[in-house]
């Protein structure tokens, strides 16, 4: 992943939690939306993988749902997961943090549950899919993978109106205007797709039940299962590699999110 990104987000670390609210309109929905996707009985264990977890929040929910969880925390910035470690104080043998680069080093796994929110967006469109087929091959058969993340309206005007929107209702929660000013230039770390396209990624990387349950403006949640064995069966099989579509210039990318 891009440097830039880990400087930026290093230095947004301090205030990153504090704002949250205020940047995600939709905050509660939005990240409860990952929590309902996921198939998991209340009371279970499950192996949870999170994918640019930052602070932790999204981890911390999952926790939250299912309280026997383990979790495994990856991320660019170790400012931000100085952060998570202060959050997950004293429960070391649940939640396991390590700084990496989620798309060149190892993974681990098989996890019953892949999940990131707010990441996958900085990728460019070939990382978007390579981190698709990664997280496909890091589950179980029967795992679900689920993105909370920013998506690209289909045309121009509405992602430009998407946008202006957003900016409008951060600004009623009363952010100051400096705050509003460093989240809208990370805004331009932003590779921003179509969800139509992703969903299309994801069924390409083996993904079935592919759906989106979420959506608010350029707010998206939505995932894929990995395929169950079928008794008497093999492990499923991946399907042929499919020649991708040459990405849209960096320039196409209308900045949204937070």
């Amino acid at each position: 992943m891009d440097g830039g990104v880990k400087r930026a987000f290093d230095a947004a670390a301090p205030g990153y939690d504090r704002l949250r609210r205020q940047l995600i309109p939709c905050f509660d929905d939005f990240y409860r939306a990952v929590e309902d996707l996921l198939p998991i009985p209340a009371g279970a264990a499950p192996r949870i993988l999170d994918l640019g977890a930052g602070t932790g929040l999204l981890a911390e929910r999952l926790l939250s749902r299912w309280p026997r969880a383990r979790l495994v925390l990856l991320d660019l910035s170790a400012d931000m997961l100085d952060r998570a470690r202060e959050r997950f104080a004293g429960r070391g043998d649940q939640v396991e943090i390590r700084p990496a680069d989620y798309l060149a080093d190892p993974l681990g796994g098989p996890y019953d549950a892949v999940v990131s929110a707010l990441s996958i967006h900085h990728l460019p469109d070939p990382g978007k899919r390579a981190i698709f087929r990664r997280a496909f091959a890091a589950l179980r058969p029967g795992g679900w993978f689920v993105d909370a993340d920013n998506v690209l309206a289909q045309t121009a005007a509405l992602a430009a109106r998407h946008r202006a929107l957003w900016i409008a209702r951060v600004r009623e929660s009363g952010i100051g205007e400096t705050e509003l000013a460093a989240a809208l230039r990370r805004t331009r770390l932003d590779v921003l797709a179509p969800l139509p396209d992703q969903l299309g990624w994801l069924r390409r990387a083996g993904f079935d039940e592919v759906d989106c349950t979420y959506r608010w403006l350029h707010f998206a949640v939505f995932g894929g299962r990995r395929p169950p064995v079928r008794r008497g069966a093999g492990a499923p099989r991946r399907p042929s590699p499919r020649p991708s579509r040459r990405p849209r210039p960096p320039t196409a990318r209308r900045p949204a999110g937070a």
